[in-house]
């Protein structure tokens, strides 16, 4: 069902929102401390004057002062929350009657770590049971819950309108990795929603040319972008667009095909009013068919991995660690027997136990440019943010680095914890998902991208569906924990019957009675049979890596036919044993 209203205010021509009510209200004398939300209770009347300075200014919609009420941001519990939002709306809807302005319940993003869906939920039914018919979902990172949140509105209230939008940098990534041209077009394929479009992050210039490069809609486009960008002084938080600037951008997003505007972070009413003032005149067109050429060619992956893969090849992975230190002729002169032996590509791990090690996309980018060594780095979400990250896989598609295994990446030992802090504003998923997107919007080479599959799960039936999801992700292919137990094996042949990609078995060649006791009970995710760990005992050196080259050699022919590579770690740097290992599997007929 259609919200008449809605359809004769659009058919006038573009709807005008106000400012960010929080940045602006921090801006005035004697506005109360503490989140502003709570301010729709202690000081009802100081919320009611931002709507009306907005409403002054030209907003024929205004947001009610909700955008943190979820419980764990700016309340604390659920009562809290309904007290809110009911305060919020009746001051709203009081300020917006004499104008006859459209008031929309705002629901910013969900806290941290959260259920998403129940969060959106939650503030939903509670706006639904106020009355509200007009929904705006804002600055969110990616569309997780939001499709459902939705779906229960218009189930609840069938004439509602559903708004979204997302929150991306200039380059068109959200906080979460995500690319927003693929938000967009879930949110566009998405009956339930109304409009879609983009607020927060971005000044009206970076704005105005996100939207340019969007792919086409059909709902209608929404633009709410920051008064340009933040500086901090005194440990307060100032914008400094000049309004008339930042007016004529946002205009231009009007011509760009917005039909719903507003101001995000650091927009005043003078900022709207100028808005106002150039919707009412207009005179700006942007050039959307120069947006249009810049809409990136997707490219073919140039793995060899992956040729050899869709060949009908059984691939041969190698890990070897990178030095601790910057020595690498003995790193280098052990990649180069792996490769002699039949490596098809060398993997590398990154900073592995959250230790310093020489960077593995550097070492990667230097094996494939000196020696022409496949080579697949590992890339962990601990050490680096969504730039970093970037720059790093930009670096990677420039040297012809066409593998990467996304990992989560093991945390900072406790004892470095003082010293050395985590990142992790990915996980592997969300990385999978950004590295998919870079390559999706022409920035890199497309990439064969892997991802870890722990075979040794005590809850495999949990590590299975996270596995379904890092191939939603964009993972075509899964390195496994190593294989050293008949569970694990086990594991990996319900995998096979379960997963899409391609998987590459783990095999770990165990050196010794004291090795196989170390692995199974201090290293998370490998689990060791006991007749693996009774099969070393009594054993030297030399016997102990006979035994590593025999177990290795059953264990390959135990999962052959449900694997379609095998991946081989390189224990405590003996290359001479792996060399044999591989020589053992080669020489066996795997099928």
């Amino acid at each position: 069902m259609k919200n008449a209203r809605m359809d004769a205010a659009l058919a006038r021509g573009t709807l005008l929102f106000d400012g960010a009510t929080g940045t602006y209200a921090k801006t005035l004398p004697g506005f109360p401390e503490g989140p502003v939300e709570l301010a729709c209770l202690s000081a009802p009347e100081q919320v009611a004057g931002l709507h009306r300075a907005y409403l002054r200014a030209g907003s024929r919609a205004i947001k009610t002062n909700t955008f943190a009420a979820h419980v764990g941001l700016a309340v604390s519990d659920d009562e809290t929350r309904r007290r809110v939002i009911h305060a919020a709306m009746e001051i709203a809807r009081a300020e917006a009657k004499p104008w006859d302005a459209f008031v929309f319940a705002d629901i910013g993003p969900a806290p941290a770590g959260s259920d998403a869906a129940a969060a959106y939920a939650a503030m939903a039914e509670t706006f639904l049971e106020e009355g509200a018919d007009c929904f705006l979902l804002e600055t969110l990172p990616s569309d997780e819950g939001v499709a459902q949140t939705a779906a229960l509105i218009r189930e609840k209230r069938p004439d509602a309108f559903i708004a979204v939008s997302f929150a991306a940098d200039p380059d068109g990534f959200t906080r979460a990795g995500e690319a927003v041209g693929a938000l967009v077009a879930r949110m566009d394929a998405c009956e339930a929603v109304d409009a879609v479009g983009l607020n927060c992050v971005c000044g009206a210039y970076h704005m105005r040319r996100l939207l340019s490069r969007l792919p086409a809609v059909r709902k209608l486009l929404l633009a709410m972008p920051n008064a340009g960008y933040p500086h901090i002084e005194n440990g307060r938080t100032f914008y400094d667009s000049d309004p008339g600037y930042y007016a004529q951008q946002t205009a231009a997003c009007a011509a760009a095909g917005a039909r719903l505007l507003g101001g995000c972070c650091g927009t005043t009413p003078e900022h709207i009013r100028q808005v106002a003032r150039l919707l009412a005149h207009p005179r700006i067109a942007v050039d959307t068919a120069k947006g249009a050429q810049e809409q990136a060619q997707l490219g073919i992956c140039r793995s060899r991995i992956r040729e050899k893969l869709e060949a009908g090849g059984r691939v041969m992975l190698v890990e070897l660690d990178p030095p601790g230190n910057a020595e690498i002729s003995k790193f280098l002169d052990g990649v180069r027997r792996l490769a002699g032996a039949g490596a098809d590509a060398i993997t590398i791990a990154d900073c592995p136990i959250g230790r310093a090690r020489m960077d593995s996309s550097l070492l990667a980018c230097k094996l494939r440019r000196e020696l022409g060594i496949e080579t697949l780095p590992h890339m962990t979400c601990r050490d680096r943010n969504v730039n970093a990250t970037k720059a790093l896989l930009l670096g990677l598609s420039m040297e012809g680095v066409h593998n990467v295994l996304a990992v989560t990446g093991d945390p900072v030992p406790t004892s470095d914890r003082g010293s050395v802090k985590g990142v992790f504003q990915f996980n592997s998923r969300v990385l999978a998902r950004f590295v998919r997107s870079l390559a999706d919007s022409g920035e890199t080479e497309p990439f064969f991208l892997c991802g870890a599959l722990n075979v040794n799960a005590v809850s495999f039936e949990s590590e299975l569906k996270k596995a379904l999801d890092k191939e939603a992700c964009g993972v075509e292919a899964f390195l496994t924990q190593p294989v050293l137990s008949e569970r694990a094996a086990k594991n990996l042949a319900l995998a096979r019957r379960t997963l899409s990609g391609r998987i590459m078995g783990g095999l770990f060649p165990v050196v010794s009675h004291k090795n196989a006791c170390f692995l199974h009970s201090e290293v998370a995710g490998i689990e060791v049979d006991e007749r693996v760990i009774a099969a070393y005992e009594g054993l030297d050196r030399a016997q102990g890596e006979d035994m590593a080259v025999r177990l290795c050699r059953e264990a390959a022919a135990r999962i052959a036919g449900d694997v379609d590579g095998y991946y081989i770690m390189t224990p405590f740097q003996r290359v001479g044993l792996v060399e044999r290992v591989m020589q053992a599997i080669q020489g066996e007929t795997l099928v």
